[in-house]
């Protein structure tokens, strides 16, 4: 039987939240739809949290009002807080995602507390999604690079990545969120995470910055990852993190794992056509290679 890899598209959180233009309430509910038409398993629908930091996710609640929460894809959103996590609740949120950082200074830029504090405010909002029966997604910021600190030692995504687990996250995110990842480093930082957290629980979040994603996705591949973020036509960045490209585009990623063999579920045609329609949606580049490929052999046939 085929090995099934679930690809978890963050393009409608972590994509749109950084680009430049933002798209009213239909487009991204038109967005998200035809995602979950690709067979998308898992699509990150928004965040909960203050309009005045990211103001593209202002209308997540209404988003989710014109999602069916009841069908097999699964629509986690970002919460910060505890705030953040009634106002998911309220709107029918049946997962959610919390976020941590590798770093101090991350920390305080990302989420204007420390490490610590963030742990106490995620340990409040994980307590009652565990309450309200909603799983939780923890996600670890800069595991393989600080755009203020530098290289982050893989012990310290450690202890935080189990941190998280203890609290009750079901899942952790590991996050390069500069792209300074290497497939050494990150077999290397996944290898050292997997020893306090079951490698069934771990996924990866690459950026594409230095044009590393796919080959560190192959070598947390050889670790044993089964779980990948990835972002349709290569939506986003870090708005706190200066020169950090788009995440690893869906299109390139689920090219690459079917080309190994592996099953995603996901109808790749489909996909590229999605990442094309949200691009112009965007009016920017789309920055699937893989995308491109298919659209322009489309075109041909």
């Amino acid at each position: 039987m085929t090995e099934f890899i679930t690809i978890v598209e963050v393009g409608p959180r972590d994509g749109l939240q950084n680009e430049q233009q933002t798209l009213p309430a239909s487009t991204k509910i038109e967005f998200i739809k035809r995602l979950a038409e690709c067979g998308v398993p898992v699509v990150e629908a928004g965040s909960f949290v203050s309009p005045k930091w990211v103001p593209q996710m202002a209308d997540t609640a209404e988003v989710l009002a014109g999602l069916d929460l009841g069908s097999t894809t699964r629509y986690p959103v970002l919460v910060p807080n505890l705030n953040g996590f009634e106002r998911a609740q309220l709107a029918g949120a049946s997962e959610i995602s919390v976020f941590a950082a590798a770093t101090e200074t991350f920390s305080q830029r990302n989420t204007n507390c420390s490490i610590a504090e963030s742990i106490s405010r995620i340990e409040a909002v994980v307590q009652q999604a565990k309450a309200a029966g909603i799983r939780v997604r923890g996600y670890v910021s800069c595991v393989l690079g600080c755009p203020f600190e530098g290289a982050v030692e893989s012990g310290a995504v450690s202890v935080l990545s189990e941190q998280l687990m203890q609290l009750g996250c079901d899942e952790i995110s590991l996050g390069d969120t500069i792209g300074a990842g290497t497939p050494a480093s990150a077999n290397e930082m996944l290898k050292t995470v997997s020893e306090v957290v079951p490698i069934e629980k771990l996924a990866v979040h690459f950026h594409d910055t230095y044009g590393q994603a796919l080959a560190n996705i192959l070598a947390c591949l050889d670790a044993g990852v089964r779980i990948i973020d990835s972002s349709v036509s290569g939506l986003g960045g870090c708005p706190y993190a200066n020169g950090a490209t788009g995440n690893v585009a869906s299109e390139d990623v689920v090219y690459m794992l079917h080309g190994l063999g592996l099953n995603t579920g996901i109808d790749l045609y489909a996909l590229a056509n999605t990442g094309d329609w949200i691009s112009k949606q965007l009016q920017r580049q789309n920055n699937s290679k893989a995308g491109l490929a298919i659209l322009s052999q489309q075109q041909v046939n």
